[in-house]
C-alpha cells in the first residue's frame, strides 16, 4: 500500500437502473484506487436527471455494491438534495459575466457539427444575445479558444479546444434541471475529492470540468479514466445497450474478471476466493501504470 498524505476519492452512479459489469468496474477501479493510497472513498448518486432515475434503484446499487466488497466511508450525497448549492455557483458564474442565455431546442441545433465523441458542437447562435422574440430555455457557459491541457494518469498528457471541440455549453437545462457539469464540479470540491477515478466515456467532460473550476475558484482533483467495457457490438456497456445488471450467483469469478480487465488478473491460489479476499490482494498490489487505457470486452459472466 502507498500512502499518500490526502487522498478522498468517489464513485458516482446514476440511478437510472441497477450496476452492471461495465459499471462494476469503475467502481472497483475508483475503491482500489483510494484502498492503495490509504485514502477514503465516498459514494454519490447522481440523480440530477430525475424523470431517468428508477425507483429502488440507488437501494439496489448500495446492496450490490455491499456484496461485492466495496464499502464506503461517510453518507451517501444525493444530488437531487443538492439544487440550492448548483443555484448558488449559478448566481456566482451570472455575476462574473460567464454565463448567457439560450433559446435553441435540439431540433435547430439539429445540423451543427459533431465532435469525435458525437456531441454537438454549439455553434454560438445565442452568444450575442437571443433573437426578436425568443425566449430563453437554458443557460450556457461562454469558453474560450484556447487549447486546455491537463494530465490523465492513465492516458497522459492531453488537451481540448473547448471552442472548437465543445462549444459554449449547458449549465442549466431547459427544462430547469441542473447540468451534469455544474453539478459535479460542485460535488467534488464539498466532498473535498482530492483523486477522480472514472470510465473514459467521461474523459472529454475533464477540460470543461476544469474550466468551471477555474471560474468557480474550485480546486482541481488528479483525474484518471479506467477502460470502458463493451458488448460484441463495440458498444459501452450500459441501460441504453441492454447490459444485464450484475447476477447474484458467482460474484468472485465476475469481480476477478472485472480486476483482470483493470490489468490486475488475480493469482491462481485466489480461484474461487471471497469479494474481500480478491479485493485484500489487488490493493496490496494495485499500480495504475498497469491500468489499460483501451476499452476490454466483456466476456460471459458466470
Amino acid at each position: 500500500m502507498n500512502s499518500v498524505p490526502y487522498y478522498v476519492g468517489r464513485f458516482a452512479p446514476s440511478p437510472s437502473g441497477p450496476l452492471h459489469y461495465g459499471s462494476l468496474v469503475a467502481a472497483v477501479a475508483s475503491w482500489l484506487d483510494a484502498r492503495a493510497a490509504g485514502g477514503r472513498w465516498l459514494l454519490r448518486m447522481e440523480d440530477l436527471d430525475r424523470p431517468r432515475c428508477e425507483p429502488g434503484a440507488a437501494d439496489t446499487i448500495l446492496r450490490q455494491l455491499e456484496a461485492y466488497g466495496l464499502a464506503w466511508d461517510g453518507a451517501v450525497l444525493v444530488q437531487s438534495q443538492r439544487d440550492d448549492a448548483y443555484a448558488e455557483a449559478l448566481a456566482t458564474l451570472q455575476a462574473i459575466g460567464a454565463l448567457y442565455p439560450c433559446a435553441c431546442t435540439r431540433s435547430q441545433l439539429a445540423l451543427a457539427p459533431r465532435n469525435h465523441e458525437g456531441e454537438i458542437i454549439y455553434p454560438g447562435t445565442c452568444r450575442n444575445g437571443l433573437s426578436a422574440g425568443a425566449t430563453a430555455r437554458a443557460w450556457r457557459v461562454r469558453v474560450p479558444d484556447v487549447n486546455a491541457r491537463f494530465h490523465d494518469r492513465i492516458h497522459g498528457e492531453l488537451q481540448q479546444n473547448l471552442a472548437y471541440e465543445v462549444g459554449d455549453f449547458i449549465v442549466r437545462r431547459a427544462d430547469g434541471l441542473f447540468a451534469y457539469q455544474l453539478a459535479v464540479v460542485v460535488d467534488d470540491a464539498f466532498q473535498r475529492i482530492s483523486h477522480v477515478v472514472r470510465g473514459a466515456d467521461l474523459l472529454w467532460n475533464t477540460p470543461r470540468q476544469i474550466y468551471l473550476q477555474s471560474l468557480l475558484g474550485l480546486p482541481t482533483p488528479s483525474y484518471a479514466h479506467v477502460p470502458l467495457v463493451i458488448n460484441a457490438a463495440g458498444q459501452k456497456l450500459s441501460k441504453q445497450t441492454l447490459a444485464p445488471a450484475l447476477p447474484e450467483t458467482g460474484r468472485s469469478a465476475i469481480l476477478a474478471q472485472a480486476l483482470a480487465a483493470l490489468g490486475h488478473p488475480p493469482p491462481a491460489e485466489l480461484t474461487g476466493a471471497e469479494p474481500a479476499e480478491l479485493l485484500a490482494w489487488t490493493a496490496a498490489h494495485w499500480k495504475i501504470e498497469n491500468v489499460p487505457a483501451r476499452s476490454a470486452f466483456a466476456t460471459p459472466l458466470p
